[in-house]
């Protein structure tokens, strides 16, 4: 999953959640506009520059950049997009069904792979 907004600050939600989705077995691709390096991974500048296909896009940008982000998904050929809680944008999500991609928002992915035990590392 590449992850947008990914913090460098061990602080915020936008380093947390995604280090708790590594720690669970998920590929986290951190994509921040000037960070070389996070979670030990490298990060790049936007999700154009990653040397994978995401399946899914984690965003932990403000609502106003949301429709963009999700743009920029579609363009990728992401499976899905997921706006992190309190983020919300009906363009987006308008975005997402033209493309027919999947599209969450306004929920915290950690919280829901810890509520519904989706834990990549007891999937043999």
């Amino acid at each position: 999953m590449a992850v947008v907004g990914c913090s460098t600050s061990p602080m915020k939600a936008a380093h947390r959640i995604p280090l708790m989705l590594q720690q669970m077995g998920y590929d986290v691709r951190p994509v921040h506009p000037t960070a070389t390096e996070i979670l030990g991974v490298p990060a790049v500048p936007t999700l154009a520059d990653l040397d994978i296909v995401p399946d899914l896009v984690v965003v932990f940008r403000p609502s106003a950049e949301a429709a963009d982000v999700t743009r920029q998904a579609i363009w990728v050929g992401a499976a899905a997009v997921w706006l992190q809680l309190g983020i919300t944008s009906m363009e987006a999500a308008r975005l997402a069904a033209d493309a027919g991609i999947d599209y969450v928002e306004d929920r915290c992915s950690g919280v829901d792979a810890r509520s519904f035990g989706i834990d990549k590392r007891s999937v043999a």
